[in-house]
């Protein structure tokens, strides 16, 4: 292929011990943390258990997230995106090793998951259990997870192979493969929320929770997205990486930023309309006993991205938009935790404390460890695919 002189080849990335031991220093943190809310405070099982659970479903919905953005682009044969593919690609393929985080959460699932006491199940329960039982979850999560993995490499050993013998069947197989996983994301998706968040509160259910849950996971993945592209365009490891598609990515955060909105009250006035007991108890616990943080919640969700990204230019600065991404991140990092808390721990338990504040690092260290081995892996763009010159050329009207 042919390149254009006005097109910047991209800085080798090199996963150097400088960057490994500020990994091996957040991981360390996050370590400290959770064996000083063990042994030093003493702090319930639950909250252990959960704050273990959170983590590793924010480390999954990462890599998930980045993995739907990559292949709604590649279905719809966007141009824009090919620059910032492998930051997409190296995302997605963290979702094999977040198994892992799962596996060190599953001891404290009696006391994250009501239903699984099966010797105290009530009415509503029993009714329930031909879904929520151990075995039958525990197959859920084994299919889900090897679907989700199997998409995101062998998407990903596409991808490589068309960096060396470029050929236009490559593309048509990422193409048909991004349908197939389009149509089991659409469905695992919403049944991975009702299995993992919304059986913690078992005797209520909402029919918009799934799409709740994958607005929410869509919105982090798409800031942590942001945060790794402003700092690799920074690093030259992405010098094609210009404002136009940092505006494109802005227009994403801002618009599902929005639409995580439009489904959170929607979910919270149809309930608070029907006024049923079965139903807003869920609310009624968030409200009365959670009530800075549900209010806050909606804050930094909504009202600080629609505010802060409503201006053209303000998707068009890299380091605010950066900033904007690390606050809607921590923002989506809390909408989790109301999600969690209030069931699997109750408001007498759960606190803000050095296990909330420190576990993260540990779960952030991983994640970034696993994406930076897998990016460091490929080159940085792909710079044989038909649309590289069009997306490095790539101006938002």
């Amino acid at each position: 292929m042919n390149k254009t002189q006005n097109i910047p080849e991209a800085v080798p990335f090199k996963f150097g011990k400088k960057l490994k031991m500020w990994l091996g220093i957040a991981a360390g943190f996050g370590l400290l943390a959770l064996l000083w809310a063990v042994f030093i405070q003493q702090v319930p099982s639950s909250r252990i258990w959960a704050n273990m659970w959170l983590n590793a479903l924010m480390f999954l919905f990462l890599g998930l997230g980045a993995l739907f953005f990559w292949t709604v682009n590649t279905l719809g044969e966007s141009t824009w995106q090919i620059n910032i593919q492998r930051v997409l690609e190296s995302m997605g393929l963290t979702i094999p090793f977040a198994i892992i985080m799962f596996i060190i959460a599953f001891p404290g699932m009696k006391d994250i998951f009501e239903w699984t006491h099966t010797e105290h199940l009530d009415k509503v329960l029993l009714k329930k259990t031909a879904y929520l039982n151990v075995t039958f979850w525990m197959i859920r999560l084994v299919i889900y997870f090897a679907f989700w993995s199997f998409f995101a490499i062998y998407m990903r050993k596409i991808s490589i192979k068309n960096d060396f013998e470029p050929h236009e069947n490559y593309l048509v197989r990422l193409r048909n493969t991004s349908g197939w996983f389009m149509v089991f994301f659409a469905i695992s998706s919403s049944m991975a929320a009702w299995d993992w968040l919304m059986s913690i509160d078992a005797h209520w259910f909402s029919t918009l929770y799934g799409w709740y849950i994958f607005s929410g996971l869509f919105v982090a993945a798409l800031a942590v997205i942001i945060i790794i592209t402003v700092a690799f365009k920074h690093f030259n490891i992405l010098p094609n990486v210009n404002e136009e598609h940092l505006h494109d990515l802005g227009k994403y955060l801002f618009g599902f930023s929005i639409f995580w909105a439009y489904l959170w009250i929607s979910q919270f006035l149809l309930i608070w309309y029907s006024n049923i007991p079965e139903e807003t108890f869920y609310y009624v616990e968030r409200v009365n006993n959670f009530k800075t943080l549900f209010y806050v919640n909606l804050g930094v969700n909504f009202l600080f991205p629609f505010l802060a990204l409503m201006v053209r230019n303000s998707k068009r600065q890299p380091l605010y938009l950066a900033f904007v991404a690390l606050i809607v991140l921590l923002g989506h990092y809390l909408d989790l935790y109301i999600a969690i808390m209030p069931g699997a721990v109750g408001h007498e338990n759960a606190s803000i404390g050095i296990l909330e504040i420190g576990l993260p690092f540990f779960y952030l260290a991983a994640f970034l460890a696993v994406f930076f081995v897998s990016f460091a892996k490929a080159k940085p763009v792909p710079e044989n695919h038909p649309y590289f010159i069009e997306s490095s050329n790539y101006e938002n009207l």
